[in-house]
């Protein structure tokens, strides 16, 4: 297997899929705000590195800093959209984050 690029390197995450209940649409305006505002703040946090949805409302991705599934899933279900039955289903599945290194870490790996 040929070698990273010496400034590029694989960071492990998990993608988190949400599936949304039939009747979303209806459901999830009155959620939204605390929804996003808690996205928002482990966005800041460095826990959340992606989020959004389809727009058909069928699944939202999230992508999450985790060591594990069940911590990845375990932030998943902590959102009100879970609280509130407006995601119905979460899977999680690992995913190789391509990550642009530093030049000083470049340098020394």
């Amino acid at each position: 297997m040929p070698e990273m690029p010496a400034n590029v390197a694989l960071e492990e995450v998990w993608i988190v899929e949400a599936t949304y209940a039939p009747d979303a649409a209806e459901t999830r305006p009155p959620f939204r705000p605390e929804h996003l505002t808690r996205i928002a703040r482990l966005m800041g946090e460095g826990v959340i590195l992606m989020a959004g949805a389809y727009l058909d409302l069928t699944t939202s991705l999230v992508m999450i800093r985790a060591s594990s599934e069940e911590e990845a899933l375990g932030v998943a279900r902590q959102d009100p959209y879970i609280r509130e039955g407006v995601w119905v289903e979460l899977r999680a599945r690992p995913f190789g984050r391509v990550v642009r290194r530093e030049p000083e870490a470049a340098a020394g790996a």
